[in-house]
């Protein structure tokens, strides 16, 4: 244990002492002394020196902060973290007050920013800034939320989903960081896979119950891992990893400040897309809100029972036609009605 050596009286070690700051061993040599006037002594003492020394760690006074890359971030984007959690969008997900309209929003950008996230670890898979936390398989959510945009949009949903400009910033910066500085990946996988681990468990609830989606998973594909059969002991894992890059303190620096650009990259995100629906638009066009909802729920069974929808589409022109044939038939009795009533007002006048 690397300590100091403090000179000064007794009555000074036993003030520290009755603090319990300091564990005293007397030796006569150490590697640094203090010199009179010492901040280490109270003021009283500073100028009462002794042969004797206290021997102190030098962690006392001067603490070691943590070198390890995944503390070091979480540490850096607390706040940022907070107040990406205190956006109107969020905090009203929430509390489960998300619409259909808002959920497709969000999935479709999620689409963009994970695409662009995956090309670029996948064109960086083998530098070693990136290759121990390649985890394809557990991790990448590309090929969910093409099935969950799939089950949202139908099966144009290529052409259907909007990309707001926030997005496609988002976008940009992930496509040049792994062209460019493939060492600052690290922060947006850091950033995304994990919190989708943590938190994103608790949004998937909370969208299946406020959205009424199917209990065997349709939509919410994103939020499911199946290749991590224990969240926790994989996030212990991939931290493990993380800490484990070669990166100088520097680096670890950069790296930190790139996890804030991420989550004010994902506010901005989230308030274009609030902006989005405060408009009531989606790619550009009015949404109607209710006919989106039923457009939902039977999206699939549209294709696989096309047949019986068409005797129900005939079916419902049947009544339409009776429904359409009703008015006539009404207005005719009120006619003959009216007609008898004036007769026989005026057979009673005569």
């Amino acid at each position: 244990m690397e300590s100091v050596s403090l000179p000064c009286s007794g009555h000074c070690l036993e003030s520290w002492c009755s603090l319990g700051l300091i564990h005293i061993s007397r030796e006569r040599s150490a590697p640094f002394s203090a010199t009179p006037g010492s901040p280490f002594c109270p003021r009283e003492q500073r100028s009462v020196l002794s042969e004797e020394t206290a021997l102190i760690p030098v962690s006392l006074f001067f603490p070691r902060m943590s070198t390890d890359l995944s503390e070091l971030l979480k540490e850096a984007t607390k706040e940022v973290h907070e107040q990406a959690e205190n956006t109107p969008f969020m905090r009203n997900f929430q509390k489960g007050q998300v619409s259909l309209q808002e959920f497709k929003l969000v999935t479709a950008s999620l689409y963009f920013i994970y695409s662009a996230l995956e090309e670029e670890i996948e064109r960086n898979k083998n530098n070693p800034v990136y290759a121990p936390l390649y985890f394809p398989a557990e991790l990448h959510r590309k090929a969910a939320l093409e099935e969950d945009l799939k089950y949202f949009y139908g099966r144009n949903w290529r052409e259907e989903i909007p990309c707001p400009e926030a997005t496609q910033k988002y976008v940009e910066r992930l496509h040049y960081i792994g062209k460019n500085e493939p060492e600052l990946l690290v922060a947006h996988a850091y950033t995304r896979y994990l919190g989708d681990l943590s938190g994103g468990q608790v949004l998937k609830k909370i969208a299946q119950k406020a959205l009424q989606l199917p209990s065997t998973g349709e939509g919410l594909a994103f939020f499911t891992f199946d290749g991590v059969s224990n969240a926790t002991k994989f996030k212990q894992l991939y931290r493990s990893r993380m800490n484990a890059l070669e990166m100088d303190l520097a680096t670890k620096k950069r790296v930190t400040e790139e996890a804030k650009k991420a989550f004010l990259l994902n506010i901005r995100v989230f308030e274009a897309l609030q902006e989005l629906v405060s408009k009531g638009q989606e790619n550009g066009h009015p949404v109607q809100p209710q006919a989106e909802l039923l457009r939902t729920r039977n999206v699939n069974k549209s294709h696989q029972h096309g047949a019986a929808a068409g005797k129900g589409s005939e079916r419902t022109k049947l009544r339409s036609a009776d429904t359409t044939g009703t008015p006539s038939l009404l207005r005719w009795v009120v006619a003959l009605s009216c007609l008898a009533m004036t007769v026989a007002v005026g057979l009673f006048a005569m």
